[in-house]
């Protein structure tokens, strides 16, 4: 696995629009003060042609333009990191024009982006082997203050943190809008994380689950239609680091339980999970949703459960922030109990 250097002051960080382009607020807005932001914390910054545009069908621009932009910045600008500037819907349309062959080759840069950018966080470890960051796209360096999770993950792109501890409390309903863009996380929902074991059964106050392995994942959406495609090399990646196995994080947008369900089958039966030594899966956007008796305990258990190994549920990973910075091909060394996780990410 490559992993890229720590990012210091002086360095530049691009930011790109693989998929969203910051056209209105509060998104424009945000974005604006995040370049501020991070200009003041030392480092200069590039910003790619598309983000602020919104040219494209549902997205920035072209699929071409925003690929040319992701090849552009991954291989010629002179970047230490390169942060994503939003989510969307399309980034996918991007892979066809990607030359991840020349990325393979060329100096490994942080890439830093989640949801949607789940098409790159992916596909740097599983065809480039280069490490990259699940993590806050570029416009939550907006808010004020700065909430933990945010400072946490550029601490782990300048290489000062790797050990990531779960929250306190989360946002179930956000406060940021066009009127108010710069409103911090409205975490008021206690931290509710759940840990089943090895067998099934669900830990108790005291006790504790520990695994280890490759951290790999990302947003179930984008897995699922990445799945059996010619971008889908997870199971040479399991292979690669079959003495190491694979922690699968994974967290949903769009998908409601029912769909959680059917995406998890698809990835299961495609043979990505043969190496599995635990799963993370982080608070689901739909995160009350019930379907056909289903829940987001109950449409994932079933399908995993075979594995014998553990599985913790409303991690701080994804849609409902905060959201801890998971570096996607780093090994992580994880303590899973009723109301905490943490990870010790190893660069090895």
């Amino acid at each position: 696995m490559r992993y890229p250097r720590p990012v210091k002051k002086g360095d530049t960080i691009g930011l790109i629009a693989p998929s969203f382009g910051c056209t209105f607020d509060p998104y424009k807005s945000c974005l604006e003060e995040s370049i501020r932001v991070l200009k003041d914390r030392g480092f200069d910054i590039l910003a790619g042609p598309n983000c602020f545009e919104g040219k494209g069908q549902g997205k920035s621009n072209s699929p071409e333009l925003c690929a040319a932009e992701i090849n552009d910045f991954f291989t010629g600008r002179d970047c230490a990191a390169v942060l994503s500037v939003g989510g969307g819907e399309t980034m996918c349309e991007d892979l066809s024009f990607v030359d991840f062959e020349k990325i393979s080759r060329s100096e490994p840069r942080w890439f830093m982006g989640y949801s949607d950018n789940t098409n790159l966080t992916f596909t740097l470890p599983t065809i480039c082997d280069t490490a990259a960051v699940y993590g806050p796209c570029a416009g939550e360096f907006a808010m004020k203050p700065l909430h933990p999770a945010v400072e946490d993950a550029l601490a782990v792109l300048t290489g000062e943190k790797l050990a990531l501890h779960s929250y306190p409390s989360w946002e179930k309903d956000a406060l940021k809008s066009a009127e108010d863009p710069f409103a911090p996380y409205n975490a008021k929902e206690p931290g509710c994380i759940r840990v089943f074991g090895a067998d099934g059964r669900e830990l108790l106050e005291g006790e504790s689950a520990d695994f280890s392995g490759r951290l790999l994942g990302g947003c179930l959406d984008i897995l699922q239609i990445l799945c059996g495609t010619r971008f889908d090399r997870v199971l040479g990646f399991c292979e690669r680091y079959r003495r190491d196995g694979v922690v699968w994080f994974l967290e949903s947008c769009d998908l409601q339980p029912v769909a959680m369900r059917r995406a998890l089958w698809q990835l299961d039966e495609a043979g990505w999970f043969r190496t599995a030594r635990g799963f993370i899966i982080g608070r689901p956007w739909f995160f009350d949703s019930e379907t056909f008796g289903l829940d987001r305990f109950s449409a994932v258990l079933p399908v995993l459960e075979k594995y014998h190994v553990p599985v913790v549920f409303d991690a701080d990973i994804g849609h409902l922030p905060p959201m801890m910075p998971v570096v996607c091909g780093a090994v992580g060394s994880c303590r899973a109990q009723k109301g905490s996780l943490t990870i010790d990410q190893r660069f090895v």
